[in-house]
């Protein structure tokens, strides 16, 4: 991955209120590093996080993923000098955080080897079989120096791809992603400030979509830091400075835990300060001068979903609840399935409060989302709401294979906007983003709906095809195919052109410029011609009657004559800037004749 500076720290538990440029962790790891053989050495380190959610993990194939990273990145450095294996070592303690399983952790410990050293990945499927193989392919990144700007869209293309096998491929990417965050010190400014927005665009949404809190509170702040240093210094100095805050919360606790008593909720109550980032985006949007932040404390009950109501009106019966401000995310959850209640009340002292209240359940995958399975294994097997989480995932690999790199990255960056409203339509739920209008939700029903859409109500009203939805609308769609709606002989057909100037979903734009332009075949991907180019080779090997126990002479061939990889040389392949049957006699020549 980025080969960035090498300070930071591993994910925690508690709420980030330092600088991410603390360097305790790269002190850390540099002084354990002079001692692999000591008790106190990086793995023992990443070991007793694991066995502390894990009990019975298999602490020697950790030790010997560590031995061959550290061993093919030995002599490679960051840019801030560190050892290159504090990257991995760093990535593989996150997720060692998030709960992740041992495969998982192995995975991050090796993610860099098969991008930036001699490390094959059939070397790795040897040493660690498919599933390590699987997730390291998954996040190892296309060149830049061969494929150009397309490199940054078909690398995320395949990670989802590959994650649509494996969600936990996103896991260790935004594990990563989080390490080299936290450790763009040593880069220019210039390129902090387009790695932070990169970051900004896709992986926060991304995990976001995930439902992993934990993760993405951390994200949040360190783009905050590269992105608004000011604002993030403003921040700090709040947090660090606010008289009585602890106390007040602490109060506020003991007398919600009270009012719970009286109703017979048992619910554990604790402080629930919001982080850097959550401050700064209600700051921004309320225009406030200074930080705006409202004590607030989570309710978590020791009982059904049913007791979170009951909960509700043990608090609202000890303090008044502000009109407008409840929200019931347990009967609509969103849509990255978040289930909580929220309401804000006039607490102790006159000062508004914030409460959260949700089970126990919700609360472990409203922090840990899809990594929640793999961190808690015996609530995943009576509740699993992460496996409906993956339902955006299933869509985006459906349209994906209908464009190129270019517009599934733009499509991507859409379908993953934070700004998302519920419709409501033939007694569904559908999500949709921000500005959606009645063509967006036709196209959601179905293609067909879509292209055959004539006409719309909004909360029982008829409103323009091109009305921008908002949060809650009913919506009914009439279509030509339907019989409410009377089509005009001679009418025309189908969607029109002008749609495209306001629909704002993923799927509505493609499945009207698919209509127009049916005759256009998307763009082949850089795995098509990796797979293509692979399959030329073998084919043109039966001609000379031989062919390839193994990819080791491939590799050593697309290295003896300039490529980064095997992958480059095969798409050279596939586009014919290589003749086939030039390589294959190369290849033969390298196999009879290796001297």
């Amino acid at each position: 991955m980025d080969v960035d500076a090498g300070h930071g720290a591993a994910l925690g538990r508690a709420l980030p209120t330092s600088s991410p440029g603390d360097l305790t962790l790269s002190q850390r790891l540099r002084s354990l590093l002079s001692f692999p053989g000591g008790d106190d050495d990086p793995v023992s380190v990443l070991t007793r996080t694991h066995r502390s959610i894990h009990p019975s993990a298999d602490a020697a194939v950790l030790r010997r993923s560590y031995a061959i990273a550290e061993n093919m990145h030995r002599g490679q450095m960051r840019k801030s000098g560190d050892p290159y294996i504090t990257h991995p070592l760093a990535v593989a303690q996150i997720c060692a955080e998030l709960g992740m399983d041992t495969t998982t952790l192995v995975a991050a410990l090796l993610h860099d080897t098969v991008e930036d050293t001699s490390y094959t990945l059939e070397a790795l499927h040897g040493d660690f079989g498919p599933e390590v193989t699987h997730l390291v392919d998954g996040v190892t990144k296309f060149d830049k120096a061969f494929y150009g700007k397309i490199a940054e869209a078909e690398t995320i293309r395949k990670m989802i791809v590959a994650a649509g096998k494996d969600v936990r491929v996103l896991v260790i990417k935004l594990a990563d992603r989080l390490h080299n965050m936290r450790t763009l010190d040593a880069r220019s400014p210039a390129s902090r400030a387009r790695i932070a927005t990169a970051t900004l665009d896709v992986l926060v949404p991304l995990c976001d979509r995930l439902g992993i809190q934990a993760l993405k509170r951390d994200l949040d702040d360190v783009v905050l830091y590269h992105l608004e240093p000011d604002a993030y210094a403003r921040i700090a100095e709040h947090v660090q400075n606010r008289p009585g805050w602890t106390d007040y919360l602490a109060d506020v606790s003991a007398k919600a835990r009270v009012a719970l008593r009286r109703q017979r909720v048992s619910a554990d109550v604790h402080a629930r300060p919001r982080h850097f980032y959550s401050i700064w985006k209600d700051t921004v949007s309320g225009g406030h001068s200074v930080p705006f932040d409202l004590p607030r404390i989570a309710v978590v009950v020791d009982g059904p979903e049913t007791d979170c109501y009951a909960a509700l009106g043990a608090i609202h019966g000890r303090w008044r609840p502000v009109a407008g401000r409840f929200k019931d995310f347990i009967a609509s959850p969103k849509n990255n399935l978040y289930r909580s209640l929220h309401t804000t009340v006039t607490g102790p002292d006159g000062r508004l409060v914030e409460v959260l209240i949700r089970t126990e359940t919700m609360h472990r995958y409203s922090e840990y989302g899809v990594a929640t399975g793999y961190r808690y294994p015996k609530v995943a097997e009576t509740a699993d709401p992460a496996g409906d989480q993956l339902t955006w995932l299933r869509r985006v690999l459906e349209w994906q294979q209908e464009t190129d790199a270019a517009q599934f990255l733009a499509s991507l960056r859409c379908d993953l906007a934070e700004a998302q409203i519920t419709i409501f339509a033939r007694g569904h739920a559908f999500e949709l983003p921000g500005g959606s209008t009645p063509v967006d939700l036709a196209y959601e029903l179905s293609p067909q709906t879509g292209d055959s859409c004539l006409a719309a109500t909004i909360n029982g009203r008829l409103a323009p095809l091109s009305s921008q939805l908002r949060d809650g609308d009913v919506v009914e769609i009439f279509s030509e195919n339907d019989g409410h709606v009377e089509v005009e002989p001679g009418a025309p057909r189908g969607p029109r052109r002008e749609w495209l100037g306001f629909v704002k979903s993923s799927q509505a734009q493609l499945q009207i410029n698919k209509y127009f332009d049916d005759k256009n075949e998307p763009g082949i991907s850089i795995a098509d011609k990796v797979r293509l180019g692979r399959a030329t080779i073998g084919l043109t090997l039966r001609k000379h009657d031989r062919g390839l126990a193994s990819e080791v002479p491939l590799r050593r061939l697309a290295e003896e004559i300039g490529y980064p990889d095997l992958e480059t040389m095969l798409v050279a392949v596939c586009e014919r800037n290589l003749d086939p049957d030039a390589v294959v006699e190369q290849l033969i020549a390298l196999v009879d004749h290796p001297d």
